[in-house]
């Protein structure tokens, strides 16, 4: 598993008296097999601070390194490679294909890699995460709970060295939200995932094996 690290991450938006400093030096390490929890108010900078931590959104200086490649000095091509090699994502809305069945949403990450799929460890995934039932059915005819659970699979499918999941239980009540959480930590402690989460969820915070407070773009 590879370590994350982030030096002086810093994100501006915008120029003169509209300059808003959404990331203003962030230093943090993550902790390989970890549940790391970042919260903090509306706009403080997390969504910022997880979307630059994954490659997702360029920082405008620092650096985030996994082992020794600090990835923001690759080209686009090789970017997207660790992106669909080596982060797992977990958003909201879960992001399913609605034309295609679920046991292909689970695997596209890795067909898309153009890797042979471990069939043996994919069908390992879908049945821990109560799925086996349900892979060739489309996303229409699942829950929100079980649409979620399929993300998290199409997650892990690629054995990612980091899982980042944004508010992955804000559209799921409760008791869904309970069984989703236990997947996740089920996923950090089977799988030796490191995982990565923003919320705003008190309880879910709880949860975690350290928790990262942000507020107007630093660490608190």
């Amino acid at each position: 598993m590879k370590n994350l690290n982030i030096k002086n991450l810093k994100k501006t938006y915008g120029k003169g008296d509209s300059k808003v400093n959404a990331l203003d030096g962030i230093n943090l390490s993550i902790e390989p097999h970890k549940f790391t929890a970042i919260v903090g108010a509306s706009g403080s900078g997390k969504s910022t601070l997880l979307h630059c931590m994954a490659g997702l959104d360029k920082p405008t200086s620092g650096n985030v390194y996994l082992d020794d490649i600090d990835i923001y000095t690759l080209n686009d091509t090789k970017l997207s490679e660790i992106r669909r090699r080596e982060f797992g994502f977990i958003f909201q809305s879960f992001n399913l294909i609605p034309v295609i069945k679920v046991y292909d949403n689970i695997v596209m990450s890795v067909s898309l890699d153009g890797k042979k799929t471990d069939k043996k460890y994919i069908d390992e995934l879908i049945d821990k995460l109560g799925l086996k039932a349900h892979k060739n059915k489309y996303p229409n005819q699942l829950s929100g709970g079980q649409q979620q659970r399929v993300a998290i699979a199409r997650a892990l499918a690629n054995k990612p060295s980091v899982i980042f999941a944004d508010e992955p239980t804000g559209n799921l009540d409760s008791k869904t939200t309970k069984e989703v959480m236990d997947i996740l930590k089920l996923c950090v402690k089977e799988f030796k995932q490191t995982l990565v989460m923003i919320t705003h969820n008190d309880e879910i915070s709880k949860m975690a094996d350290k928790v990262i407070t942000i507020s107007d773009g630093k660490i608190v």
